[in-house]
This record gives C-alpha cells, structure tokens and sequence, in this order.
C-alpha cells in the first residue's frame, strides 16, 4: 500500500500531526511525509491513500496548501482514497463569544480541502478530522499526537477491509 500525507506548517504543529501519522503506520505500508510547498503534483506517484493537512487560517487551508490543491488535475484522483486533516483551536478554549461564533460559523480548513479532494476524482475513506492547538501558535493539546496516530491508522484500516 502507498500512502502520501502533505502538509503544510506554520508553527510546527501540523508537521508534528502528519509525522506523527506516518510513523503511525507497519513497514507493511510504504508512506512519504512531505510538505506541501516542497512537492508538485507531478511528483507524486500512484498513491493508494492521499491525506491531506493544512493548519486553519481565516476558516480556510494555508495558501500554500489551496495553490496545490488547484494545481491537481481534474480527476486524477480517481480511484484514490482520500482522507483531509487540519489544526485548529477548540472552541473551548476561545474566550470571546463574539470569536467562537465566528469561528463555529466560518469553520475550519478541512472542510475545504475534503472538498477539493473529492472534486479531483477522490473517495473519501475516513471523515475529515481536526486535532487541536491550545493558541494559534500552539502547542498540541495534550494526546492529540496520540489521536492523530489512531485516526490514521483508522484509514488503513478501512483500506483492508
């Protein structure tokens, strides 16, 4: 099984999700971590499973992440599993009611790069998950390294079935 996992970072926390997920997996499965801005699409080749993070700025993915995004040809996810991560604060811990209902009413990245993911050609395989930061710059809750691992193990879970 070949599985890639992009991401992009601005303050290490996403790095550490989608590096965590790929050690995450047995040598049965064969898996590449890259950043994002560091790879164009014609670089990657057949992947089983493509999983794709991005911290959430404004509601949507970094730039970095939508200019890749755009830059898939149409359909040529076909036949790929998809899977969409992001990193996000817990609305919990926004204190302003004015902030949170922003924030719970804008949304979050994943949601934009499931999309996308899906209008390239790709099948969802597991549902679009977000692990959370304790401020915008971080660190990661406390397990949330733990949980990323899970959710990806999950997914190639689900590819076995």
């Amino acid at each position: 099984m070949n599985i890639i996992i992009l991401f992009d970072s601005y303050f290490v926390t996403t790095e550490k999700i989608a590096r965590a997920m790929g050690e995450s997996f047995n040598e049965n499965v064969k898996v590449k971590v890259y950043r994002i801005s560091e790879i164009i699409w014609q670089e990657i080749s057949d992947p089983d499973i493509l999983i794709v993070g991005s911290p959430t700025r404004g509601f949507q993915p970094s730039e970095a992440t939508k200019k890749f995004l755009k830059s898939i040809p149409a359909k040529s996810l076909k036949g790929v599993k998809v899977a969409a991560f992001d990193t996000r604060l817990s609305l919990s811990e926004i204190k302003s009611k004015s902030l949170r209902f922003i924030v719970k009413t804008g949304g979050y990245a994943v949601k934009h790069i499931a999309k996308a993911l899906v209008k390239k050609g790709g099948e969802y395989i597991e549902t679009p998950e977000g692990f959370f930061v304790s401020t915008e710059k971080g660190p990661l809750i406390e397990g949330e390294i733990q949980r990323a691992a899970n959710w990806a193990e999950r997914i190639v879970n689900h590819q076995l079935i």
